[in-house]
């Protein structure tokens, strides 16, 4: 399979690898900022809030945008919207004002970067191609999170001796700023596809009322309303347990923000173990199967809670993460399958966007009021568990009813 993907290919996953590597340190940075000023803890959900507002909002645009221009040329000039975000944090700007900056480039960059996947591979490639971009994908989180745990140490500090009013957060702005370079200077080696579409009005209103027939034209798709139900339930819930798994570490087993950190990289150190897996012998033809990982990973969850050290809960988040990226790899190459083929590749891309940092955003938001409420987070672990197991299992009982009368129709 890896003899089908493209030499093109190859730069789009180093590129994008950095700029994702980029944004999940910079979360770590801005929860340590929020931290030295004192702020209380559910505004840490809140950045990623506002990170993911722009996914939505602009969703009804970025798709023909991302259609309208070179890919590569686009995910470039998103990185340097980026470092935008990151430079207003260096020159006091409020962090949520921040991260909404830089998730404009992020939701302008996805688009882009997942459109090149569909124009670059042939289709039977497309889910050993998503296992390679979701790897990275997952890696850069891993690693970023490591990242952000080493920007914000005090021994780095003294290593680089970084001047007497500089805080941990100050250093680490500033070398992310090298990393969103390098990220841009990446993508000077993707190609240009050579995909063209039909121009779409460039009215916002014509615009939106387009994305909204197209989302109404996935969702109507038997397989691309299952596997978008999946996605956009998975990447919710991922976005709630990448923050409640740092104030567990915290709150439970009293590891510091840092150290949390690296707990928090086993879940997807297990996503990228499982995309892997599922890359390698689960066949597009067969995505569907995989459905009963999402009812395990719901129950492995709550399991994971029971840990009262952190040795004891590294392979329980590790199995959780795996079974993650065994679901969802597949199913994601399902739904950009179908994307692709009822609508362009940008626009596909844009609607699937728009669904999955919806459920984040919502999510998130009842994350943030819980904690503010004062739950306990072992609590709000738990029942984020259940209710992804319990999804799960509908989802795949519905598809098995309906497999059972297409057979007795036959």
């Amino acid at each position: 399979m890896a003899q089908q993907l493209p030499p093109g290919f190859r730069a789009l996953i180093a590129a994008q690898f950095f700029s994702a590597l980029a944004d999940n340190a910079l979360l770590i940075v801005c929860i340590a900022l929020l931290i030295e000023r004192g702020l209380p803890a559910w505004w840490a959900p809140m950045l990623k809030f506002c990170f993911t507002i722009a996914y939505v909002v602009l969703a009804p645009f970025v798709g023909d945008l991302a259609d309208a221009v070179p890919k590569g040329r686009l995910m470039m000039a998103m990185n340097a919207v980026k470092v935008l975000g990151v430079l207003g944090l260096l020159m006091g700007l409020n962090p949520l004002l921040a991260l909404a900056v830089v998730g404009v480039g992020a939701a302008a960059y996805a688009p882009a970067k997942y459109g090149l996947v569909t124009e670059l591979v042939p289709a039977p490639a497309l889910v050993a191609a998503n296992g390679w971009i979701e790897v990275t994908t997952v890696c850069a989180a891993v690693f970023g999170a490591v990242v952000g745990g080493v920007l914000i140490s005090p021994g780095l500090m003294q290593w680089l001796s970084a001047p007497a009013d500089w805080t941990p957060s100050t250093l680490g702005l500033w070398l992310l700023l090298a990393l969103y370079a390098a990220a841009a200077l990446l993508n000077l080696g993707i190609p240009d596809s050579g995909a063209r579409y039909a121009r779409q009005s460039r009215h916002p209103v014509a615009m939106a009322s387009g994305f909204w027939r197209a989302q109404r034209r996935l969702w109507a798709d038997e397989l691309g309303a299952l596997s978008m139900a999946v996605t956009t339930l998975f990447w919710g819930a991922a976005a709630v347990l990448q923050f409640a798994v740092l104030r567990w570490a915290t709150d439970v087993l009293g590891l510091p923000l840092n150290q949390g950190a690296y707990l928090q990289a086993a879940v997807a150190v297990g996503i990228v173990a499982g995309a892997m897996a599922a890359g390698r012998w689960v066949p597009l033809s067969r995505a569907e199967r995989v459905l009963p990982l999402g009812v395990l990973m719901g129950v492995a969850v709550p399991l994971a809670t029971q840990a009262g050290q952190w040795w004891m809960a590294l392979p329980a988040l590790l199995l959780v993460g795996a079974l993650g990226g065994a679901l969802v790899v597949p199913l994601n190459a399902l739904l950009q399958y179908r994307g692709h083929v009822l609508l362009s590749a940008g626009r596909s891309i844009a609607v699937q966007n728009f669904n999955e940092n919806a459920s984040v955003l919502v999510m998130l938001a009842v994350y943030a009021a819980l904690l503010a409420a004062d739950l306990p987070v072992s609590t709000l672990m738990s029942g984020l568990g259940v209710l992804v197991g319990l999804c799960m299992a509908a989802l795949w009982w519905r598809r098995v009813r309906t497999q059972a009368r297409a057979r007795a129709a036959a």
